[in-house]
């Protein structure tokens, strides 16, 4: 019996977004030539938990509650000692970390430990937008350490590999690939009609309401502000019903429900703030419109989600957007982080329903084969086996 390749998989927790569900399918789906032992930290207090998504796939992460997401030097010293144990108990072939922070410990560990082969997704980055300048060089230099101890860094998009190689010089090009992200798509076109009746009744949805979402942590990167400044002025100029759905949570939560009191008080219009919804395809399923406001993002999952179920998408030009959207065909892309330019856009498509269902339709072509699970883990497979030839023919050679 041929062995199998073991590949030890981190990342940093379980929330939800794209991490969890790419080191999901990846310790799912690859062929049974790999054998894959994921682990990962827990969603922290703001976030809702994602544990069910490698669940409802028969993945049975081991958890490291020392995995955090802040730096915690104590913590990290502790997820480093766990992280080396499991290397020495299960010992991999390949260790593929998620992540900044599953990043860094995840392969010093394997470094320390002479880990064959060492790989690295990028999901997104922080080398703008989040922190001063003198915090993002030392995250920079920490990063270019780090990416000189792997033996192949991934981009999600070919975006954020120009980021990642020419822009911030993280590693050199030869060491990066772009390999999309993969989702289980189809699980939204399923139950569609069945989530929209649900989601019409437990939150009230009048038929002639026009609904505009926006998904994901209310944090500063986000860029809330901007969304409902772009609100303010499309009220002002529409005679259409607007219901805005806040789907998320986070640290603003309540700072954001201040800022949208004035806003809607003397209007028609409402907003319905719902935390995390466990299901979105449930929303997707009844929003006319989703929007991204962030500063920074590395490739959008809400945006991937909403093309899915046949939603027309606005964002800012942010990340790897414009690698999954269809301009002007599948959604708009805002160049500027101006509310007035942002708010034409949103007007436009809150008066035409007839350009929201053109671009809907556009969307599921688009992303149904480009985002699937099955060509995520084909890539990835495709990708070890190289890495690991490499690895043989060098130790020949020495």
């Amino acid at each position: 019996m041929t062995k199998k390749i073991r590949v030890l998989r981190i990342i940093n927790r379980f929330n939800l977004g794209g991490p969890t569900y790419n080191a999901t399918f990846l310790t799912a789906f690859l062929s049974d030539q790999f054998e894959t032992l994921l682990v990962g930290g827990m969603h922290e207090e703001n976030e809702g938990s994602a544990m069910f998504i490698p669940e409802q796939y028969g993945v049975k992460p081991k958890l490291l509650p020392a995995l955090q997401r802040e730096i915690n030097f104590k913590q990290d010293k502790k997820a480093l000692k766990e992280i080396r144990a499991i290397i020495r108990e299960f010992k991999p072939d390949i260790v593929h970390t998620h992540a900044s922070k599953a990043g860094a410990i995840g392969r010093i560990a394997a470094n320390k430990e002479k880990v064959p082969v060492i790989v690295h997704t990028f999901h997104g980055h922080v080398f703008h937008s989040y922190f001063g300048k003198f915090k993002t060089a030392i995250y920079k230099t920490v990063e270019r350490y780090l990416a000189k101890r792997s033996n192949l860094i991934i981009a999600i998009s070919p975006l954020q590999k120009k980021e990642l190689t020419t822009i911030h010089k993280i590693a050199n090009n030869k060491k990066v690939e772009v390999v999309n992200l993969g989702f289980d798509l189809e699980r939204f076109r399923i139950n569609k009609i069945e989530n929209r009746i649900d989601f019409i009744e437990q939150y009230n949805v009048q038929e002639d309401e026009v609904c505009i979402g926006i998904i994901g942590r209310l944090t500063a990167i986000k860029n809330h502000q901007l969304f409902f400044n772009a609100i303010q002025k499309v009220l002002d100029k529409t005679q259409k019903r607007i219901h805005v759905f806040v789907i998320g949570d986070g640290e603003l939560m309540t700072d954001l429900k201040a800022m949208s009191e004035p806003i809607f008080e003397s209007t028609q219009a409402r907003v319905t703030f719902t935390s995390w919804i466990k299901d979105i395809g449930l929303p997707l399923s009844r929003l006319d419109i989703v929007c991204l406001t962030s500063y920074n993002e590395g490739t959008p999952v809400s945006l991937i989600e909403a093309q899915a179920v046949g939603v027309p998408v606005i964002s800012t030009d942010v990340g790897g957007v414009r690698d999954i959207v269809l301009e002007n065909k599948s959604g708009l892309i805002v160049d500027s982080f101006d509310s007035t330019v942002y708010a034409n856009a949103l007007l436009k498509l809150t008066e035409d329903g007839e350009h929201r269902e053109q671009l809907g339709n556009n969307g599921w072509d688009f992303v149904k084969e480009k985002f699937h699970y099955k060509t995520l883990c084909f890539n990835i497979e495709q990708l070890y086996l190289n890495l690991l030839n490499i690895n043989d023919d060098k130790k020949k050679n020495d």
